[in-house]
């Protein structure tokens, strides 16, 4: 008679504590050690603006700020995030109104089906911190490599982003000319 050893178990996974201030607030999860910035996010805090589109780096809609730099949250992990500020695409709200580069979005039709919309409005936050209000449309569509958009042709995206740019410097002009179609 043959004796079936009972399988083992597999190992148990360790956790981590992974420590950050998120929208603001101080939030302490314990993750397994291969959990990503955009899962703790969607999964553990339920912070579901920010898509997971691709899984890769390549569209973009995971687009998040880290310590105030864009940061592709699907390419990081959890982990590395420790002692990090995020700012998701729900932080950029303050009290029920919109950011000025989310309501920039709503005004010049910057959207269409909406799914690459948080990444792209995170990204473009990310532009005008480091380049100022006077961005031109070559250095918008240039900060604009690694996001995607399926449905538009980009013209309203860029349009958006510099109407943003200028009211987030408290300016109501257009900002960048953008050619027309």
């Amino acid at each position: 008679m043959t004796n079936l050893a009972t399988p083992a178990s597999p190992p148990k996974s360790e956790t981590v504590h992974v420590s950050l201030t998120v929208n603001g607030k101080p939030v302490t999860v314990e993750v397994d050690p291969r959990t990503l910035l955009v899962q703790l996010l969607r999964d553990h805090l339920l912070l579901t603006g920010t898509h997971v589109g691709c899984d890769t780096s390549q569209c973009g809609a995971c687009v998040v700020l880290m310590d105030g730099d864009a940061v592709k949250s699907c390419t990081v992990l959890a982990a590395q995030a420790d002692g990090a500020s995020v700012t998701t695409i729900e932080g950029l709200a303050a009290g029920g109104t919109l950011h000025p580069m989310q309501e920039a979005f709503r005004e010049n039709h910057g959207l269409q089906c909406g799914f690459c919309t948080p990444g792209m409005i995170m990204t473009a936050v990310d532009l005008v911190a480091h380049h100022g209000p006077g961005l031109t449309e070559q250095q918008i569509r240039e900060g604009l490599d690694g996001n995607l958009c399926r449905c538009t042709g980009y013209h309203n995206i860029v349009k958006s982003i510099a109407a943003g740019a200028q009211a987030m410097a408290g300016g109501s002009g257009s900002g960048a000319k953008v050619a027309a179609e």
